[in-house]
């Protein structure tokens, strides 16, 4: 069909076919990109992409068409329904031979989740390094129940094993926009915040007061999670019992 414009959100599977099908093409490929855009005078499409660890934005141009952009999930917020809009929507059907196929899954293992995903969940409350270890987040699972959200964690809690990965909240876990994302013992290290920039507020306990979390967050607690956590959660319980 001949498109301008190819584009693949950055899911598991689009993080594979992006490159391939760039490569196939013989195409550059603007790869996790936040926003794009169309350069008015070239047409060409603009994108806005994390670099450095997400301690600076890029703005990469796609000069050879077709332009292959992968965006990164919830990069966007949906537009309310418009039904003055129209789009077209055309099937392409596809039939491959399976001797084609030159990768093969040779097993599936499926993760048992209970209560809210994390990507959809309106409240985060995700544990750092600073927590000491898997017990606390039984703590942080409590404080979650109450407001009816999802427990995530940094990737330090993650890579020392206290968490399942899927926990993981950050450049390389999942990106969250909640409504309300309270972090314990995050230090809000620059991997960490692009994967929540998108919280519409952060709340921030964290016993060090220059931790980077604070230039972050909207509202901040500066004490021991031991004595915080147990304190807001008693306060959560009272008011939703009420």
């Amino acid at each position: 069909v001949s498109p301008r414009v190819i584009l693949i959100a950055r899911t598991n599977d689009g993080r594979e076919l992006a490159p391939r099908l760039a490569f196939r093409l013989d195409v550059g490929l603007a790869q996790d990109c936040l926003e794009i855009s169309v350069d008015p005078v070239a047409k060409n499409l603009l994108a806005n992409r994390p670099v450095y660890g997400g301690n600076a934005i890029a703005v990469v141009s796609c000069e050879q068409a077709p332009h292959i952009a992968a965006i990164r999930p919830k990069a966007y917020e949906p537009l309310d329904p418009d039904p003055s809009r129209q789009g077209q929507v055309v099937s392409f059907p596809v039939e491959l031979e399976s001797s084609q196929a030159r990768n093969q899954v040779i097993e599936t293992v499926k993760e048992e989740a209970a209560g809210v995903k994390l990507e959809d969940a309106r409240v985060v409350v995700s544990g750092g390094r600073g927590l000491g270890g898997p017990e606390p987040f039984a703590a942080l699972e409590d404080l979650a129940k109450l407001l009816g959200g999802a427990v995530g964690a940094s990737r330090a809690a993650v890579d020392s094993g206290w968490v399942p990965a899927n926990y993981q909240v950050g450049l390389t876990g999942k990106t969250i926009t909640p409504d309300l994302y309270i972090t314990v013992a995050i230090s809000g290290a620059s991997q960490h915040m692009a994967g929540c920039s998108g919280a519409k507020v952060i709340v921030a306990i964290n016993k060090d007061a220059e931790a980077n979390i604070f230039k972050e967050a909207r509202y901040g607690v500066v004490g021991d999670w031991e004595k915080v956590v147990p304190a807001l959660t008693e306060a959560v319980r009272e008011l939703t019992q009420t």
